[in-house]
């Protein structure tokens, strides 16, 4: 009872810092029945992100941000990501079958990047700099603890604030959260982290997750759509789910635990980025490194292999345009084109 108690008062507090915030996105690790790994995820935002994928070679120059002392950096792996705005990467999968989602967190805490002379990367490019750069979620985080550079986060397009966490995901079921809080990077790294979703910052979370457990998900669990509860509700069903083992099957099970965790079309808050409505949906299969997208505006998903892109050094950038929400089903990787890569966002 003390320890029900206890775990009570710690989700409560959470709560409390989560509830003026609010809620968006969700991401899932699901192991199927032959030891492969999907990562499945929503997009929740208020208003058009306009995105695209984008298909980027290995060989890329890259520049993290457009302000001086900018992190540079050539890219070893090739990546399908999905962009926001024009000017971020926000999901996506290299051909080493390494996963990265980026989800709001209002809690983010960059520091005060004008202060240091570490080179400066901007947050619409965090995720992407990962991808380009390692092919697992080992590497990255040994790499990323070294902390040798500060993430600037300036205002979104529609004057929103570019606050941000990233999860990791790889071939070997391998899991890890990134977040900047009070200035400072932590990394949770584990396995067991197969799901994350928004406010409060990930420990929290998990005191959170916790507590609903000794509730037990067959008897009651939380409705809202706010991140804390999400994030209770998607564990209990991602947990409850079995590990199919055909390939198609794993997919649409992938989907069936998304899609319930999704918020309806029409409903958003201008005041709170954390509540909007599901814009789209994809899943990353580690093993086949075939990429899924799903649009909440179309009735049919479609997928890229990324063996079928040419991502070799010397390759141009490509594009699928998703302007006007395209009919697309199958597989798409005919259909991208030449195109000159954004900027990452830096003001």
């Amino acid at each position: 009872m003390k320890r029900l108690v206890a775990l009570f008062a710690a989700a409560s507090a959470a709560l409390l810092l989560a509830s003026p915030i609010g809620s968006a996105c969700t991401r899932i690790l699901y192991r199927t029945g032959t030891g492969n790994f999907l990562v499945g995820r929503t997009m929740d935002w208020y208003d058009d992100l306009g995105s695209d994928l984008w298909a980027f070679p290995r060989g890329m120059s890259r520049r993290g941000c457009a302000q001086e002392n900018a992190l540079e950096w050539t890219s070893k792996y090739g990546s399908v990501v999905v962009d926001a705005y024009d000017v971020a990467s926000t999901d996506g999968m290299n051909e080493a079958g390494l996963v990265a989602n980026v989800l709001y967190l209002a809690e983010a805490d960059y520091g005060e990047a004008q202060k240091s002379t570490k080179p400066r990367l901007s947050v619409g490019a965090w995720m992407q700099f990962v991808l380009d750069s390692y092919g697992s979620v080992g590497e990255a985080v040994e790499a990323l603890r070294k902390d040798t550079f500060v993430v600037v986060a300036p205002t979104l397009p529609g004057g929103k604030s570019a606050s941000a966490h990233v999860a990791l995901a790889d071939a070997s079921g391998d899991s890890a959260i990134l977040e900047y809080v009070a200035g400072k990077l932590s990394i949770h790294h584990d396995r067991s982290y197969t799901v994350m979703t928004n406010s409060p910052p990930f420990d929290e979370q998990l005191a959170i997750n916790t507590y609903w457990k000794d509730v037990g998900g067959l008897k009651m669990l939380p409705g809202t759509h706010r991140a804390s509860d999400r994030f209770a509700r998607v564990s209990w069903n991602l947990n409850a789910t079995p590990e199919v083992d055909d390939p198609q099957l794993a997919v649409a099970t992938v989907l069936s635990v998304i899609r319930n965790i999704s918020v309806p079309l029409g409903i958003s808050d201008p005041e709170k980025p954390n509540i909007a409505s599901t814009l789209w949906r994809t899943i990353s299969d580690t093993r086949a490194r075939r990429y899924y997208f799903e649009s909440a505006y179309s009735p049919s998903a479609f997928w890229v292999d990324l063996e079928k892109l040419n991502l070799k050094p010397g390759a141009k950038p490509t594009k699928l345009s998703l302007a006007g929400n395209p009919l697309l089903s199958g597989e798409v990787s005919e259909k991208f084109a030449p195109a000159e890569p954004f900027e990452f966002l830096s003001h």
